[in-house]
């Protein structure tokens, strides 16, 4: 009897690996893939030319809104002085140190008040009511605190990072099918073993969700964040546009927010994919 059931079971895993493998290797979900990215450059190509032909016949005034073909002209000519290599690196590794830190805490904090009852009436409270404060309220404060160093500008960002991710976890924890831990205890399942293999790939999917929130906020966190007295970023060359009145400075610094934002999330929401290569979602088969 025992040597019938155990091949068995051998094929089947077997055959669970061969689809894992599977989804990532086969040309035609590859070829699906690519074309739906593909699919999501259309608008934004049809805008652009658009818009370049109003300017082209004076329907939009070249001191306030100059053409796309400017403003690639103004961001060449920033590469090639080396200014522009400058202002992305600086506001890349404000974003990517402040996503860090404040993920890391809201991790610690949203798995602790969503995973105790205790902690969360201890602490969700003064949470929420600090999620509310507009990210500009915290300028002065922590100007006044840390000066206007590194240490306040990735503080901020922080700030902006960690509402969204401690939320969603929270949330996710909180939302985990009661019958599911049933099933945990019955199989006398520890608690470290219970968190494993119960909470963790149930809050997954609400956690990354969150983190790709919280990566949103931080890069608008960035913009608030570069206006207290640096010398260096996309929010600065933002601000440097308006005060010297230049529209196309700042309008190639929000197309830069944009795609550099776009970047970061499709590469966090790819790797969010390979984590969740279980999950059997609709979205999945489409």
């Amino acid at each position: 009897m025992n040597h019938s059931v155990q091949p068995k079971r051998v094929r089947t895993i077997d055959r669970s690996q061969r689809r894992r493998s599977s989804t990532w290797l086969s040309p035609r979900r590859n070829a699906g893939s690519a074309h739906r990215q593909g699919m999501g450059l259309i608008i934004p190509i049809a805008l652009l030319l658009i818009w370049e032909l109003l300017s082209r016949i004076g329907i939009f005034p070249p001191n306030l809104l100059p053409a796309p073909s400017t403003v690639a002209l103004t961001l060449w000519g920033l590469l090639i002085s080396g200014e522009l290599l400058a202002h992305i690196s600086v506001t890349l590794y404000r974003v990517f140190l402040g996503f860090l830190l404040g993920s890391v805490a809201a991790t610690v904090l949203g798995a602790l008040t969503g995973y105790s009852r205790f902690a969360h009436n201890l602490l969700d409270p003064l949470f929420q009511a600090l999620r509310n404060i507009p990210s500009l309220a915290w300028v002065p404060l922590f100007i006044l605190w840390m000066g206007i160093y590194e240490s306040s500008k990735i503080a901020l960002i922080a700030v902006g990072v960690f509402f969204p991710v401690y939320l969603n976890l929270m949330t996710g924890v909180q939302n985990v099918d009661r019958k599911l831990v049933e099933v945990g205890k019955a199989y006398r399942l520890s608690q470290f073993q219970l968190i494993l293999r119960v909470f963790l790939p149930a809050t997954l999917p609400a956690y990354i969700v969150g983190l790709r929130s919280g990566l949103g906020l931080g890069w608008m966190f960035v913009v608030a964040a570069e206006i207290m007295g640096a010398s260096r970023g996309l929010g600065f060359l933002l601000v440097d546009g308006q005060t010297t009145g230049r529209p196309d400075i700042i309008i190639a610094s929000i197309l830069l927010f944009a795609l550099f934002g776009k970047l970061t999330d499709t590469l966090l929401a790819a790797l969010g994919k390979r984590v969740l290569y279980w999950q059997d979602s609709y979205i999945s088969q489409t």
